[in-house]
């Protein structure tokens, strides 16, 4: 994907990240691909259909990332956000993927799925979005006059110093191999792809068309977003440089009048939501200045957009609100935590739970366990107090959901299994 000029190349780039959430935008909304009702369905029915198709969308990516790295066709040592980079920030991806789980569960959905909702018309999905985009926003970027952001007032001081720096990059291959790091991630994604593709179709509760169409396109528009952010190139002086590299050089080679975007909104990616709908905020904040654009906010724009779609053409389209005070709290609480947590763990159940997981990276899989975590706990502690009401003080909910989960012995149970 070779052009002229760096304008047509950017185009191109913005534009296949729009078309490519575009259809993940409809296939998500047509077969209800969601990532905390994955988690519900596991936990409280047993059913591990759309759990399934979630690990069946992981391993497509995967074996899709590590196929294509081999083959020089993608660029992930360059990715934003930089889930190899050899500082291991195992505290953040663990605290994050757990307060992560535990927001997606209060607010009925993850990021990707709030922009789905939106699309179908839910309002309460708008207010969830606006509060995610507005802690994203600012845990990466600095309040209005001053040069603290809530990362570093409320985080860095104290978790950042348990961060591990390892001697090679923190991909499974690179700390098994080393230099043979691509045939290492290679033969490991392949047979970890391999072991989820059988996983997830030797149950007939995930061999439904809607299932197996849901994880497949997700998984593919991933690795499709991989391929073409990897691949866009602008002709300079005869030769072929890549986007990410012309912006280095942006002084020696890019028109006077251009405006420079940030490097980070044109590197190689793939989809993830928290980040995103932070920069999504900045770029409506800035007055819509091309500038601005980036592949985050053409991710959130097209999902919205194809969910919208596939809401009219199915006739799904409706509007809802918030049936109660406690929902409301639920919601706004739930979408604080999504904000904090998909940028501390850097990454939401598709950002790090399948993007992330794809590269392989250790802190991706810390994240995304997390995030299972945290959600189930949750799930199983609104059950006990539902069921036990006064009964079910929290840390009795607590343990007992903890006895569920296998996590402590069942000596300890403090609530009767309903």
């Amino acid at each position: 994907m070779i052009f002229q000029s760096f304008a047509s190349a950017q185009s191109f780039f913005l534009w296949s990240t729009f078309a490519i959430a575009l259809v993940l935008g409809m296939v998500v909304n047509k077969t209800n691909f969601c990532t905390m009702g994955a988690v519900s369905d596991w936990v409280n029915m047993g059913d591990t259909g759309r759990l399934r198709a979630w690990l069946f969308a992981i391993a497509v990516a995967m074996l899709g990332v590590v196929v294509l790295e081999k083959m020089g066709m993608v660029n992930i040592s360059a990715s934003f956000p930089p889930y190899r980079a050899n500082q291991l920030v195992w505290a953040e991806n663990l605290l994050g993927g757990l307060l992560f789980g535990i927001g997606m569960t209060l607010a009925s959905g993850c990021g990707n799925k709030a922009l789905i909702r939106v699309g179908g018309g839910n309002i309460k999905s708008i207010m969830v979005l606006a509060i995610i985009a507005t802690i994203a926003y600012f845990m990466i970027n600095p309040f209005p006059g001053s040069d603290k952001t809530l990362f570093t007032v409320l985080f860095y001081d104290w978790i950042r110093p348990l961060a591990v720096t390892l001697p090679s990059n923190q991909d499974i291959g690179s700390i098994v191999a080393g230099n043979n790091a691509v045939m290492a991630r290679l033969i490991i994604g392949g047979v970890l792809a391999a072991a989820l593709i059988i996983f997830a179709f030797k149950s007939s509760d995930f061999r439904s068309f809607d299932n197996i169409l849901g994880g497949l396109a997700v998984g593919l528009a991933v690795l499709a977003a991989w391929y073409i952010t990897s691949n866009v190139s602008v002709t300079v002086d005869g030769d072929h440089m890549g986007i990410l590299k012309y912006i280095g050089q942006w002084d020696f080679y890019a028109p006077a009048d251009a405006v420079k975007p940030a490097a980070t909104s044109v590197a190689p990616q793939s989809f993830t939501f928290i980040n995103p709908m932070g920069q999504t905020l900045g770029y409506l904040a800035s007055g819509m200045k091309i500038a601005g654009l980036s592949f985050g906010v053409m991710a959130v724009g097209g999902v919205i957009l194809g969910s919208l779609l596939w809401s009219l053409i199915s006739r799904s389209f409706r509007f809802e609100w918030f049936a109660s005070g406690k929902d409301f709290l639920n919601h706004f609480i739930g979408a604080i935590l999504m904000g904090f947590g998909g940028v501390l763990g850097m990454g939401c159940t598709i950002g790090q739970g399948i993007t992330g997981v794809s590269t392989l990276a250790v802190g991706s899989f810390i994240t995304l366990i997390s995030i299972v975590l945290g959600s189930a706990l949750t799930m199983k502690i609104q059950y006990y107090k539902m069921v036990y009401e006064a009964d079910a003080t929290f840390f009795k909910s607590f343990v007992t959901a903890l006895v569920d989960l296998k996590l402590l012995p069942a000596g300890m149970r403090k609530l009767d299994a309903v």
